[in-house]
């Protein structure tokens, strides 16, 4: 009887306890400020959904209006909102579903000229979600400038695969022709070469801008730019897409104010081959070092979780991203599986991924000298390796 009274007195305490979490979850979101500029077929159900979670205050930027074309992909635009600022759009509807957040909507491009009346409000979270490569450019660099969190929607046009959409850095998109174009744009003009999350597909566009083909012989492109500058050819977007790309990045900053912690895939190109490769490599080195391979308790599928879900595909002492695409296929012929703690088994939570040279290093030298030496890089691998502990159950 002693024992399930306490049981239950220990189970009501974590309810309790996971409780209260949720609470001061939700007080977060309610407190928080957050922008969204562009409001186009991914701000607007970016937005939408922030606002369905609760946040507190909402900045709404968008310089342009609703048009017929953009209702396959407007989160709440109707054909009454047709010509209607999309800020303003937004507003109406918002005030509508949750009135108790505080909504500004602002009529506006955002551009250099804009930046101090934009963001000194110091917002939580800056969404951006501009599709014209100046603009993005222009306010990415000046969040990272201001030490704002920032989160940054790529092209969400001519895709049509919703399981190829992640979130990563900047510097591990791929097969995005924006994002290519943004992160040489971003490093020239302003030297930042990463540290920015966003969301973008791996599915290389099936389409590029349709010509533009006036009614009459008379008319020209540029009678139809609202802003100068713009493109007003459009590419073919299945409006799923982009209303995918917009609940991602809510779904980001939610748990990211939160403090929900989660794991983003790793993009991480490399394929079964190589796996093997690497598992071969370790059983060698066994071999070499131990005399057998007995201790090996992986094969190469678990190998594949070490490597990418755990080491996302890089040396554990360079974790900084540089290497993607065929790039990392390169990288590949440079690494190695060594045990972090030589007292114990090649398990899943005892593999170090290091370039040959470091492997040698690492086997020369102790886990006490290593905490004493490099207390940061001890503290970061028993970090990763206790996670796989934890995922296996070990």
């Amino acid at each position: 009887m002693a024992v399930l009274v306490v049981r239950t007195l220990a189970k009501l305490h974590r309810e309790h306890v996971c409780m209260i979490a949720r609470i001061f979850s939700l007080m977060k979101l309610s407190l928080s400020s957050l922008q969204v500029i562009g409001l186009g077929g991914v701000g607007s159900h970016a937005a939408s959904m922030l606002l369905r979670s609760g946040v507190g205050r909402l900045l709404l930027v968008d310089f342009d209006q609703v048009s017929l074309s953009s209702l396959n992909r407007h989160a709440v635009a109707t054909r009454e909102d047709v010509g209607t600022p999309k800020a303003y759009c937004l507003k109406k509807h918002f005030s509508l579903i949750y009135p108790e957040c505080q909504i500004e909507a602002r009529v506006q491009l955002y551009d250099s000229s804009a930046e101090d009346e934009i963001l000194s409000g110091q917002p939580d979270f800056v969404l951006d979600c501009i599709d014209n490569i100046d603009t993005k450019v222009s306010l990415l660099a000046a969040c990272v400038r201001r030490g704002l969190r920032v989160l940054s929607a790529m092209g969400a046009g001519a895709r049509a695969d919703p399981t190829r959409i992640r979130v990563a850095d900047l510097r591990e998109s791929s097969n995005d022709p924006l994002s290519r174009a943004v992160r040489y744009r971003l490093k020239k003009d302003h030297g930042i070469e990463g540290g920015i999350p966003v969301v973008f597909s791996m599915e290389k566009p099936k389409a590029k801008l349709l010509p533009f083909q006036g009614s009459k012989e008379e008319e020209t492109p540029s009678d139809y730019q609202i802003v100068p500058g713009f493109r007003v050819r459009i590419i073919p977007v299945l409006g799923t897409i982009p209303a995918i790309f917009g609940q991602v990045m809510a779904s980001y900053v939610v748990t990211q104010l939160a403090q929900l912690d989660f794991q983003t895939e790793p993009i991480v190109n490399l394929d079964l081959d190589h796996y093997r490769i690497l598992h071969h490599r370790l059983l060698e080195h066994e071999e070499l070092i131990y005399g057998s391979a007995e201790q090996v308790l992986v094969d190469a599928e678990e190998v594949m979780y070490i490597v990418k879900e755990l080491w996302r595909g890089r040396s554990a002492r360079d974790q900084n991203m540089k290497d993607t695409g065929w790039k990392m296929w390169r990288s590949v012929n440079e690494l190695m599986l060594v045990r972090w703690d030589k007292s114990k088994p090649a398990g899943v939570s005892n593999l170090i991924l290091l370039k040959f040279s470091e492997a040698d290093a690492h086997e020369s030298t102790t886990l006490d000298q290593i905490k004493d030496e490099e207390p940061e890089f001890y503290a970061m691998v028993s970090r990763v390796l206790k996670r796989a502990e934890t995922e296996f159950a070990l």
